[in-house]
């Protein structure tokens, strides 16, 4: 009996996730991602499905960020009908970043027709809220460490990844195959989270591992977040941090706070202005208060609002964005995406990066061919709503926020596992980072490969 895997994204690319495993009987997707970046890695999001998308049993969704659950709504669109598996909280963030997306692209859909800049005489969305909502009724909620049985042959187990609320990776057990897929695996020193779960104690005959940082370690913290804040600051610009949503948010509101009680930086107004960052900011003010299980025990928040130290301004219309194009004085703004994809932050940008003054602060990956990957390269003009825009402020990187693993922290998972898997696929990594991971795994003794986008390999 065989089982075949078919890497339909997050194969030498990062975003996409997609993995179809297929046996005699059954055909399920763990993740469904939206694919970002570069224009020819976009369009494969309008391609038909490679195989009729009624005929897959079930998903499995590790978690709620959208180059691993935004492709969904365009699934269902096209015919599939089965159940959609996730955990709780990754449920709650799934519809507010899908609910979002769908606005974005409908937002994006009508400026483009209204402006005239899209090569298409009738520019569409890739899927509008109905068929968000359509998804959301398909979804079952399933809690960490619950045996599930999904078909005749087929069972799944989540297991926290430590990388966001909810975020899991899953244990698949497909006819007589076993295999692990990691999703994003957290770093085990996140603020907030507990660290991520070990390896079952199993044979698994392939896992599955993500590989976005698996050439280089983290930075550790160096102070270069509040030099560039206090550098903007002294000479009376505005500070532009492009946040991702789910997370990042948090994290940065917390070590804000923390500067702002050290007086490390000068106390300015902070804005938060995205409607889904703000939402999970709530989430994650739920899971706090109610002490959820996912909560590093360590953490204390009875008292107070570990996001704020009293300057933190909740942006949630589009009137309130546009009152920021009045801010005459010195100011923190943090705005999803976290690569400038869409979204607020991209109007912020078209208005701040031709000042000086001002700062734009990168904090985590950025995928070749988006807006905050042509920053942190170096870029003198951006593309933006039809135009080219100046670079003139300052624009850092600042990598040490990043709750992926990197790659010595992804070798210590494996290598935690009692039994080695019979083989490790290399994933969600760009194709040289992958390769170079799969190299070093090798060296470990570990028989380990870089597949390619849509290869298809035997278990």
């Amino acid at each position: 009996m065989s089982v075949r895997v078919n890497f339909l994204g997050a194969a030498g690319t990062v975003t996409g996730s997609k993995f179809l495993f297929s046996s005699t009987t059954s055909n399920i997707l763990v993740d469904c991602g939206m694919f970002q970046g570069i224009k020819e890695l976009r369009l494969k999001n309008w391609e038909k499905f490679p195989i009729q998308p009624a005929e897959i049993e079930a998903v499995v969704i590790t978690h709620a960020h959208l180059d691993h659950c935004g492709y969904l709504p365009r699934l269902v669109k096209s015919g599939f009908k089965g159940k959609i598996y996730m955990t709780p909280w990754t449920r709650d963030l799934v519809q507010v970043i899908l609910l979002d997306s769908a606005k974005i692209q409908m937002e994006d859909a009508e400026y483009a027709a209204k402006k005239g800049y899209s090569k298409h005489k009738n520019p569409l969305p890739l899927y509008d809220t109905n068929d968000v909502l359509r998804t959301l009724d398909l979804i079952k909620e399933v809690k960490f460490s619950t045996r599930t049985q999904i078909t005749s042959d087929t069972f799944f187990t989540f297991h926290p990844a430590g990388h966001i609320l909810g975020a899991a990776f899953v244990d698949l057990e497909i006819e007589s195959k076993r295999v692990l897929i990691s999703g994003d695996l957290g770093r085990g020193n996140h603020p907030l989270l507990r660290d991520p779960e070990v390896i079952p104690d199993a044979t698994f005959d392939a896992i599955l591992i993500e590989s976005t940082y698996g050439d280089e370690s983290h930075t550790e913290p160096d102070g270069s977040f509040e030099r560039v804040i206090n550098q903007t600051i002294k000479r009376g610009g505005s500070v532009l941090i492009p946040a991702f949503a789910v997370d990042r948010t948090e994290i940065i509101l917390m070590e804000l706070k923390r500067l702002l009680e050290q007086q490390l930086i000068e106390s300015v107004p902070i804005f938060v202005d995205s409607p889904m960052a703000l939402q999970a900011l709530e989430f994650y003010r739920g899971a706090l208060k109610e002490k959820s299980w996912e909560i590093n025990p360590m953490i204390q928040a009875d008292a107070e609002d570990i996001f704020s130290a009293g300057n933190l301004t909740q942006l949630q219309s589009v009137e309130e964005s546009k009152s920021l194009n009045q801010q005459r004085h010195p100011c923190i703004i943090i705005s999803a995406s976290g690569m400038a994809t869409g979204g607020r932050v991209v109007h912020h940008l078209a208005r701040m990066l031709p000042d000086p003054k001002n700062s734009v602060i990168l904090t985590g990956y950025q995928a070749v061919g988006t807006r905050g990957r042509s920053l942190l390269d170096g870029t003198k003009k951006l593309k933006m709503f039809g135009q080219e825009i100046e670079v003139n402020s300052q624009v850092e990187l600042v990598d040490y926020f990043s709750v992926h693993a990197d790659r010595d922290e992804l070798i210590s998972w494996l290598e935690g596992a009692r039994q080695r898997p019979k083989v490790v696929f290399a994933i969600h990594g760009d194709e040289d980072t992958s390769e170079t991971f799969a190299s070093l795994l090798r060296e470990k003794g570990f028989n380990a490969y870089a597949p390619a986008l849509e290869e298809v390999l035997e278990l």
